[in-house]
């Protein structure tokens, strides 16, 4: 692995670049375990899955459900001599159908575009242009959950209702995917959260909490008592931003909490080298709310 990927708060991502049905889509490096070719006889189907699923793969002793992107993205089951691209996010091990990886490369967040499709059932969370060639990304998180809602946020994980007042807590929250922000505006306001600023990237919450600075100074907190960001955003990332708030001599007074499908033992060192005050991995919603509630005291 290249320096990139041990070091946080660069601005800078590494991403495979890969081929569905002539088409390029990038996945961070840091989610890719491994990459191995397979055919159709690697797979034991599943009755009555998902027709996303195209079956489960013996990997390394471990069984791995493996995910179609053809069909995921285009509705059409993959070729039959095929790669799969091993991944770990949100505490899964999943497998996805590519018909082809081409190349690693280094660029920065902000070189990453939004999509241009803000629609809830997009499955794009930005495009970048590398050599004249348009690399779509790919919200892995969507995908996966839309083929498993149990394996995401949703109110079904809340613990039972607490006494806790919480509605005064005023908690600013940054995440690149519309299905995230829907399910983190609606656990979170179950939970007793009715303060919420909700961002589309690392970029638009800093810009958010550097206005209130220059309108209010210290009395920022005020507005603001805490932050929530995921890691992989365009724009600016979570490390990026929870690296600038931490090193601003006001900001820096904001306790910032990564809520990351990124989030193992092996890169929780990224996050600490840049000031989090805590980390916690993707769907864990109730953790979520008792590390808020810890940081900030509730009656």
């Amino acid at each position: 692995m290249s320096q990139i990927l041990q070091e946080s708060g660069t601005g800078e991502v590494e991403f495979l670049e890969f081929v569905v049905n002539g088409k390029s889509y990038a996945i961070n490096v840091i989610k890719v375990k491994e990459v191995l070719h397979i055919s159709p006889k690697d797979l034991r189907k599943v009755p009555l899955s998902d027709p996303a699923i195209a079956g489960l793969l013996l990997s390394r002793s471990r069984v791995i459900p493996a995910i179609d992107l053809s069909y995921v993205i285009d509705g059409s089951p993959a070729k039959e001599s095929t790669e799969v691209v091993i991944c770990e996010f949100n505490k899964l091990t999943v497998a996805f159908i590519i018909d082809d990886f081409t190349h690693i490369h280094r660029i920065r967040w902000d070189a990453i575009s939004k999509s241009f499709d803000s629609s809830a059932s997009s499955l794009l969370i930005g495009v970048a242009l590398i050599n004249e060639k348009i690399i779509s990304l790919l919200d892995f998180e969507k995908i996966i959950t839309d083929i498993a809602p149990d394996t995401g946020i949703s109110e079904k994980m809340l613990i039972e209702a607490d006494s806790l007042d919480r509605s005064y807590i005023k908690v600013a929250l940054a995440d690149d995917s519309i299905l995230i922000r829907k399910l983190l505006n609606e656990t979170l306001s179950k939970a007793g959260y009715t303060d919420l600023r909700i961002f589309d990237d690392g970029q638009q919450l800093l810009d958010y909490l550097l206005n209130l600075v220059a309108q209010k100074g210290a009395d920022f907190l005020e507005d603001v008592q805490l932050v929530v960001t995921d890691i992989e955003m365009p724009m600016m990332d979570g490390h990026t931003l929870t690296r600038r708030i931490k090193e601003h001599p006001l900001l820096k007074k904001l306790p910032v909490i990564i809520f990351s499908s990124l989030i193992t033992n092996d890169l929780k060192h990224k996050g600490e080298s840049v000031g989090a005050d805590a980390q916690l991995s993707k769907p864990e919603i109730n953790e979520l709310i008792s590390t808020i509630d810890r940081f900030l005291a509730t009656s």
